[in-house]
């Protein structure tokens, strides 16, 4: 009995054995970790080469300081803008700091709203409420002045504004638009707010409203079919004296400062600006994107199309994000972030403040824009306030001790001088004084009569 207890144990170690040596040598997911020792110096590791992607791109892109630098600078600009578009949502020309300190995270502020507002005198004035005596802040005459200055010139330029939108619509292959993807966007075609119903009822000869969503063009008018990028192609043929061959589906090309030239890119980027494609305001043509350089072609004629909206907006930059919107009606049924990125000489992306921002690299110069407009010069104003920050306060001090000042004196005159239910006064006193009289009359006539009757 125990010699047949001794075999069947054998038996069961050895098979045990025999199956851990068998699944250690068919699974190929297991790996021995191999230490360090003078018999695995010689080992050779795979090397995978890395993926290029929009994100490799986007982190190995080069910087262009100056655009990064006023970046910056709009972040700032664009909260204040929301602090003003609140603020004049209420009933009062000021505001509670306290209530103000709620909206910080609507407007994106990640520092305490009391520092902010001290940061930049010259756009927020704040004070104690000579009554509540709390802490309020409101616009200062300058940045108020500059607000109501912009939407002047933006209903001035309205026939220039109408312009853009017709182009937008003629790139459009179907010539419709959805109107929430243009009132996103109002800002950077120069629309005001209310477009949907000061402008587009306005111009019954050139939008029609298919329903509330989508509006549509009427006609399209020729003479604006053509895009910016043909009067630099004129511009270098005619003064530069370049063949035509060089420039007839060409673009200007910057590259950032620093832009490292790698082998065989010259002649890459030359055989692409030579690429004829389709562009933005043709319609006849049909892409094959199968065909021989299709994809090329196709990929051309949407940085025609992104090149061309980005002339149409005041600042020459957009959100990449709001690019996004006009994908399907414009046929770009590609990578915009992609696309965008590999053309940095024609295209820059910044992604500061939490946004991702792209800007026509041609259009600036030194941080300012080449070719200013009138809208743009009012912004420009803004921005110069902000940037001031503290400096020359001094005017500000001045003007406030002014009005300190002012205050008391008609305080203390309003304590001194007459007030209102002055007119009362008198009138109480000749009665007061009527009253009395009579009383010593009665008190003597009584006394009178029993000194008599006496």
């Amino acid at each position: 009995m125990l010699g047949l207890l001794c075999d069947l144990y054998k038996s069961k170690t050895v098979g045990t054995f025999n199956s851990a040596i068998l699944q250690k040598v068919s699974s190929p997911v297991s790996k021995e970790i191999t230490g360090f020792g003078p018999f695995n110096l010689n080992t050779q590791k795979r090397w995978k080469k890395p993926a290029v992607t929009a994100q490799t791109r986007m982190e190995d892109r080069t910087r262009d300081l100056r655009l990064e630098k006023l970046m910056s600078y709009l972040k700032r600009m664009k909260i204040v803008l929301r602090l003003q578009e609140l603020m004049s949502q209420r009933r009062g020309p000021y505001v509670s700091v306290q209530l103000l300190s709620k909206w910080r995270n609507m407007v994106g502020l990640n520092t305490a709203i009391g520092v902010f507002l001290r940061k930049y005198p010259h756009i927020f004035k704040v004070y104690t409420h000579p009554v509540k005596r709390n802490l309020c802040c409101e616009l200062t005459q300058k940045m108020d002045d500059l607000i109501k200055e912009e939407a002047r010139v933006i209903k001035e330029t309205e026939l220039v504004a109408v312009q853009r939108l017709k182009k937008l619509l003629m790139i459009s292959t179907s010539g419709t638009l959805h109107i929430h993807a243009l009132w996103l966007i109002r800002r950077e075609l120069g629309l005001p707010d209310d477009f949907r119903n000061s402008i587009l009822p306005n111009y019954t000869d050139d939008f029609h409203i298919v329903n509330p969503e989508i509006i549509a063009l009427v006609s399209r008018d020729e003479g604006l079919a053509v895009a910016e990028v043909e009067k630099w192609r004129e511009k270098e043929y005619t003064e530069k004296w370049l063949s035509e061959f060089e420039t007839k589906y060409a673009f200007a090309i910057q590259f950032p400062t620093g832009f490292k030239i790698e082998k065989g890119f010259r002649e890459t980027l030359k055989n692409w600006q030579r690429l004829p494609y389709l562009k933005p305001y043709e319609k006849t043509g049909v892409i094959r994107v199968r065909t021989c350089g299709g994809v090329e072609r196709f990929e051309k004629r949407a940085v025609g199309i992104l090149h061309e909206f980005l002339t149409l907006t005041v600042e020459k930059m957009i959100e990449i994000e709001r690019l996004s919107h006009f994908r399907k009606d414009f046929s770009m049924e590609v990578n915009v972030r992609e696309l965008l990125l590999k053309h940095p000489g024609i295209f820059y992306i910044s992604t500061k403040g939490n946004t991702q921002t792209v800007f026509l690299r041609e259009a600036y110069s030194k941080g300012c824009l080449i070719e200013p407009n009138p809208i743009y010069t009012v912004r420009r104003k803004m921005l110069e306030l902000l940037l001031l920050g503290r400096r020359n306060t001094r005017e500000l001090e001045l003007q406030k001790e002014f009005k300190e000042t002012k205050y008391d004196t008609v305080r203390n005159e309003v304590r001194s001088g007459p007030r209102d239910g002055d007119w009362v006064v008198p009138i109480l006193e000749n009665f007061e004084d009527q009253f009395i009289d009579g009383n010593l009359s009665d008190i003597n006539g009584t006394s009178d009569e029993e000194n008599h009757e006496k």
